[in-house]
């Protein structure tokens, strides 16, 4: 087994290797913090994490990891969760949340301590009556959030979804 371990990154690091191996997005917009994890000699995953995107989650007790990457090494997207969660009480945060796609299986994260909450229907893109945007970008898929809290925030309440 190849030992690895947590390590500090930059925001541009922590970038650089979500734009060449994540699999389906890009670099995030927001960030807060970010932590690598890596082998002797190389970083084989990151984390970044920010404020969450969901307005009615933006509360100030809560962290969303907004990109989990790695180049495959097993075990190393778990790492990232339980260190990002770790990091996120050390600083004050009293609940993580993150989303998954559909037909992701959320494994890494149900080893390092999170549940999923809620499943989420696609949405027809980023523009709302209260919020004009462009949905050039979106693509439309269904997804899962997934929460961790302290004891303190098992109090905080999550937003209300429609059904799928």
């Amino acid at each position: 087994m190849i030992p690895l371990r947590i390590v500090p990154v930059t925001r541009d690091q922590a970038m650089a290797f979500v734009a060449a191996v994540h699999r389906h997005h890009g670099r995030p917009l927001g960030y807060r913090y970010a932590l690598g994890v890596a082998t002797t000699d190389r970083l084989v995953g990151v984390v970044t994490a920010g404020r969450p995107v969901a307005r009615s989650l933006d509360d100030g007790l809560t962290i969303e990891v907004t990109r989990c990457a790695s180049d495959g090494t097993p075990n190393v997207c778990s790492m990232l969760y339980g260190a990002a969660w770790r990091a996120a009480r050390a600083l004050g945060y009293l609940r993580g949340v993150t989303y998954t796609q559909n037909g992701e299986s959320g494994a890494s994260l149900r080893a390092a301590g999170w549940r999923c909450q809620a499943s989420l229907p696609s949405r027809t893109g980023w523009d709302t009556p209260a919020r004009q945007r462009s949905n050039q970008d979106y693509v439309s898929i269904e997804r899962s959030l997934w929460v961790v809290t302290t004891t303190s925030g098992m109090d905080l309440p999550l937003p209300s979804f429609p059904p799928p």
